[in-house]
């Protein structure tokens, strides 16, 4: 069992930037993928990044060069780094985590989900 915590969300304008955390129990952490995920109000919740549990990253076309996912295990941490938001980037960001050597992007590939960190980007 994994348990998740995001923080770090926020209120920011356009153009600016927010650094997503998520925090994780157990001291299996290295040994998850994990991912990052949002959900804006009336959508359904689409992948934004991920990375392997050997640091292979992943990005959503939206947020390429513009999000920087990484993870420390020490501190069985993920980051999700946010630069140059849009008025677009705004939702709910949750971070994921799956034991199982999965599709990355896909949501049914986590087992393990956080309860989400708002985020809000004013334009």
């Amino acid at each position: 069992q994994v348990q998740l915590v995001e923080s770090g969300g926020g209120l920011v304008q356009a153009g600016g930037s927010l650094r997503l955390s998520c925090a994780a129990s157990g001291r299996t952490f290295y040994n998850y993928h994990m991912g990052w995920f949002r959900q804006a109000p009336g959508k359904e919740r689409e992948f934004v990044a991920a990375i392997t549990r050997d640091d292979t990253t992943y990005y959503a076309d939206s947020v390429k060069g513009r999000c920087t996912v990484s993870r420390d295990n020490a501190k069985g941490t993920v980051y999700l780094q946010m630069n140059s938001l849009k008025p677009e980037d705004t939702a709910v960001y949750y971070c994921a985590a799956s034991s199982r050597d999965n599709y990355p992007r896909g949501r049914s590939a986590y087992d393990y989900w956080g309860q989400g960190t708002q985020v809000t980007v004013s334009s």
